[in-house]
Parts: structure tokens; C-alpha cells; sequence
């Protein structure tokens, strides 16, 4: 990648939105301005549906692994930069070849673009006046122009030509923000990181809320919740991460007779809390990670009850994918082997032995109905939420002291 003089931003699929596409390109070139903003010496260049980002010495390969993590970009191109004259582009293309250093056989196509129409050769003469020299210097190539094993293509633009053949892909979808923000549900398992990069990329804002259960709960269980939206906020910039005492509340539901209900009542309840801290910070819908059938909270029957418990949007970006395709993707995008670390979060704790698959809205409503004070606890775990900003290179540490904030009495067991 030395070759690159600059690097080539390709836009996804908001080009397609006709009006609100302005409003798109501006967000992400907003969004990519900061990244580049540790790179003094780059420069940026916009142009209808890309950006170009001038190196100016800066490290290209440095610079594309942060970029490829942009929502918005669907891939980037090194580029070889130089002026527009037949001559120099040759030259340029020669050099770039001998970078490449095809072995014997190696098939490829010159593929010219005229976009300065005052250029003295069209695009079509041009293919054939870059690929003559080129078949002359490097024995090893012969042309295919329907399936090469490289494409060398040539941009010749009134202020420079371009030169390029990779096309690295990126993780494209929306600029992020540009539909909104969203209250997501993060455990320290595999699922919810994935679904809260799957709506990031959907141009949702995501902000994060977790509930932990000292003591039965380890402040190694709830860093690694911090770690993983450390590893989000790489694609986001930093991520706002609720920390919800939940012992008070989890515990309530213990001694009351109804074991097989204790996951549907938790989940209730994490949901009611996510909904008070979403009407705080302007989120205008809830996420979670929940796969159709994975677990018993999963069934139909189980999602349609826990999520009356709310009125907002519940967004389930996984929901029908299966577990194989969820941790595929955790893995690409580098939250698998945090989520596997063994770490229990509250959601493990007092698991009954026969989770019930069919709730019955009516005994959930019940239930909750029937213990003291119930209200008033979920409104003291929101109360007392914990919010940290977690960024990418950070090493964000919650306080010890937010362990302590609700006490367990043990007349609730």
C-alpha cells in the first residue's frame, strides 16, 4: 500500500434515497473528519457520492482499517494520484503493476474512465494505450476483459488521474444517527453486541443499558460489558453505557411461588427500565438480541409477553437469524471472544429448572400486581443507573462503589 497517495471512499446504499441524500453525505463526512482528525497532514476531498482522502505522507494502512469501520462506506480504493497526461498515466500504471508483481498466467483488464471530456483520448483508446505497454513490460500478464484476476482502472478527472485495482470492502449501511436513536438491551453475551452493531449499521444511534446484580455478580462480569461497547464505540466513535443496580428489583421475585415465571418477570422488568432511561435520553425505540426459539424468553409466546411491558418500538435485529450466522458475525466484528469469557451476568442467576415456553399475560400482570412496592423499585434502579462514556481507546472503569448502591436484605428471599 505504499503506492497510495490517497484513499478512495466509495458511499452504500443511502445514494439511493433521492432527497434525504444530502443530509446522508454530510453526516458522514462529518463522520469521517473525525476520524481522520489524529492524521493532521490528510486531507479530504468531496465529490458527488465519494470522498478522497489525501494521505500527504499519513499511513495509508492505518488510516483504511479505521475507515472500513465507518457506517456509510461500502469500500475504499488506494489510489495512485498523478496528473492527467497520457505519459504519466502509463507511467504511474507501470509502476503500480510492478507493485503488484503478478505471477505467470495472471489475467486482468485496464478499465479507463473519461470523466474530463477535453482529455485527447477516450476511454475505450485509452484501455488499449495503458494495456500495450503494460503486456510489453510484464510477461506474466495476458488480458481477459470478461472475468480478470484484477482490474487496473484509470479515473482521468481535469485536476489528476487516478489509479487503482483494489476495492476493499467496508461495512456500508448508514451514516450513523442519520435514523435515529435507540435504547439497547447489552449482556455480557454473544447476541446483543451483534444486534447493537447490526443497528448501528442501520444508521441508529445506540446508546446502551445494562443491569448488573452485586453481589452475584462479579465487577469482572460487568467490565466486560464495558469492553464490549469499548469494541462498539471503535465503530461508533464512543458509546453511552447505563449501569442498572438490579438486585433489588431480581430479587423481588424470588420466594413468590412462581419459578417458572422468573425469566418472563426479569425480562418484564429490564424492559420497563430501559423504557425510563430511553424517555430520558430521547431514544426513540428499544433493541435487543433476541433470536426467535433460541432460549425459552425466545419462544413467540415468551416475546409477545415480555414485550407488552413496553410501548415503544422493539427493535429485534436478530431475531431470525440462526446461532451459527450470530456468531459468525460477533466474530468479524471482534466482540466473540470477550462474550465468551466465563463471567455470569444477572441474567443467569436464579434460572429455573423449567422456564415456562407459553406465559400467560394475565398471571405475569398478576403477579407483578402482587408485589410490594414493585413500581417504586424499577423507578429507584433507573434512578440509580451508572452512565459511563466508553471510547475506543479508552480503559473506562465503573467505580467500585456503584456495587454498593442497592443492598440485598435477605427477608426478600
Amino acid at each position: 500500500m505504499e503506492y497510495a497517495d490517497m484513499l478512495l471512499l466509495r458511499f452504500g446504499e443511502f445514494t439511493l434515497k433521492g432527497k434525504n441524500r444530502t443530509r446522508f453525505e454530510k453526516t458522514m463526512l462529518r463522520h469521517v473528519r473525525e476520524i481522520v482528525k489524529p492524521y493532521p497532514k490528510a486531507r479530504l476531498l468531496k465529490e458527488y457520492g465519494r470522498i478522497y482522502v489525501e494521505l500527504n505522507g499519513e499511513p495509508a494502512q492505518e488510516l483504511l482499517e479505521a475507515l472500513v469501520k465507518v457506517f456509510g462506506i461500502s469500500s475504499i480504493s488506494p489510489v495512485k494520484a498523478v496528473r492527467p497526461v497520457l505519459e504519466e498515466i502509463i507511467d504511474a500504471s507501470l509502476r503500480f503493476i510492478e507493485m503488484v508483481n503478478p505471477e505467470p498466467g495472471t489475467t486482468f483488464k485496464v478499465n479507463a474512465r473519461r470523466v474530463w471530456k477535453d482529455f485527447p483520448h477516450g476511454s475505450q483508446e485509452m484501455n488499449r494505450l495503458v494495456s500495450a505497454p503494460l503486456l510489453k513490460a510484464f510477461q506474466a500478464l495476458s488480458v481477459d476483459v470478461r472475468t480478470p484476476e484484477f482490474e487496473l482502472r484509470v479515473e482521468i478527472r481535469e485536476q489528476q488521474a487516478y489509479i487503482f485495482c483494489e476495492n476493499i470492502p467496508a461495512v456500508g449501511g448508514f451514516p450513523l444517527g442519520t435514523n435515529g436513536k435507540a435504547m439497547l438491551l447489552l449482556s455480557g453475551g454473544i447476541d446483543s453486541p451483534v444486534a447493537a452493531w447490526s443497528s448501528m449499521r442501520r444508521g441508529l444511534e445506540v446508546e446502551c443499558v445494562h443491569f448488573f446484580s452485586y453481589p452475584y455478580t462479579s465487577r469482572e462480569a460487568r467490565q466486560k460489558v464495558v469492553d464490549l461497547a469499548r469494541v462498539l464505540s471503535r465503530y461508533a466513535g464512543k458509546i453511552r453505557l447505563h449501569l442498572v443496580p438490579f438486585t433489588e428489583v431480581q430479587t423481588s421475585f424470588a420466594g413468590i411461588g412462581q419459578d417458572n415465571l422468573m425469566v418472563t418477570l426479569m425480562r418484564r422488568a429490564m424492559l420497563r427500565i430501559a423504557t425510563t432511561l430511553a424517555e430520558r435520553e430521547g431514544a426513540l425505540a428499544l433493541v435487543t438480541g433476541e433470536s426467535l426459539g433460541q432460549v425459552a424468553s425466545q419462544t413467540l409466546p415468551s416475546m409477545n409477553v415480555i414485550g407488552r411491558a413496553t410501548e415503544l418500538p422493539l427493535l429485534r435485529p436478530l431475531v431470525m437469524m440462526d446461532k451459527a450466522e450470530i456468531v459468525d458475525l460477533a466474530q468479524q466484528i471482534g466482540t466473540y471472544d470477550l462474550s465468551i469469557l466465563p463471567y455470569e451476568d444477572c441474567c443467569t442467576l436464579f434460572l429455573p429448572k423449567s422456564p415456562t415456553t407459553n406465559p400467560n399475560l394475565h398471571v405475569v400482570e398478576k403477579v407483578e400486581a402482587a408485589l410490594p412496592d414493585y413500581a417504586d423499585r424499577l423507578a429507584e434502579a433507573a434512578a440509580a443507573a451508572i452512565t459511563v462514556e466508553v471510547t475506543p481507546h479508552g480503559d473506562e472503569r465503573p467505580a467500585d462503589e456503584a456495587d454498593l448502591i442497592l443492598t440485598v436484605k435477605e427477608d426478600w428471599f
